[in-house]
């Protein structure tokens, strides 16, 4: 079942951003009405409110959103196009389920561009005053661990390796490595089981801390064994049918 929850503040106490705002960063321009669909529709993917599978059907969208179906359709043909959903002929929309190849390709590139963007970080004069929002970020992530408040932790521990890009600077790299991380995120969704995930804060200070200490090839690494052991915890067994509309809950 679809339902709207518009009281919620799913994350808001860890200061946990959603998404949807790394896209807004880098997407500068007034945000449209079709961006705004987009916004919730990607939240509730990336928060695993929506799960890998799920048909978006048309009608039932513009209910939630009191919107038309030229918006809706514009909101999927853009989330098609960033690998969120992938639109059937004469069957309609589906959040996006990987392959086992596809894992691998966004696995390796991740381990790619993650590890050059440490050996910039590295060369910065004032790295370690850069990092220090980051040791914040990652001590959130903790207590949202700690508190089992899921969808803080999965909002924090994928900021974490998009801000590592945003201390750089570079727009081409936030927006190459937001679009990277949403894959993953849903990678994890489809091949995760719930709980077994490790404390990857554990693995972000150390990465941190590395950095911090200007050892590329150790932080490089500790990043390189982070994400290697993620892909590691992905199988492929025979998936069964997903629930549609699990319990998604769009904060407008």
């Amino acid at each position: 079942m679809l339902y709207l929850d518009s009281s919620s503040g799913l994350g808001d106490t860890l200061e946990a951003p959603k998404a949807s705002s790394w896209r807004s960063a880098y997407d500068a321009g007034p945000r449209s009405e079709a961006d705004r669909v987009y916004d919730d529709i990607f939240d509730a993917v990336m928060d695993r409110r929506l799960l890998p599978g799920t048909k978006l059907t048309e009608a039932t969208l513009c209910k939630i959103f009191s919107c038309s179906r030229n918006i809706v359709r514009m909101a999927l043909s853009q989330l098609a196009h960033d690998k969120i959903v992938v639109i059937e002929p004469n069957r309609g929309a589906f959040v996006w389920q990987p392959s086992a190849k596809e894992t691998r390709d966004v696995f390796e590139m991740r381990r790619a561009i993650e590890c050059m963007a440490i050996d910039m970080l590295v060369a910065l004069p004032d790295v370690q005053k850069r990092l220090q929002p980051l040791h914040d970020m990652v001590t959130r992530e903790r207590k949202a661990f700690e508190r089992g408040d899921r969808i803080s932790w999965i909002r924090l521990s994928n900021a974490f390796h998009v801000e590592l890009a945003h201390l750089l600077g570079n727009d081409v790299l936030i927006e190459m490595l937001h679009s990277l991380c949403a894959r993953t995120t849903l990678i994890i969704a489809y091949y995760d089981t719930p709980g077994q995930s490790t404390c990857s804060y554990l693995e972000h200070h150390d990465i941190l801390d590395r950095i911090s200490q200007r050892d590329a090839e150790g932080a490089k690494t500790a990043m390189h064994h982070h994400l290697q052991d993620c892909e590691h915890r992905m199988s492929d067994p025979e998936k069964g049918p997903v629930d549609p509309w699990l319990a998604i809950s769009i904060k407008r």
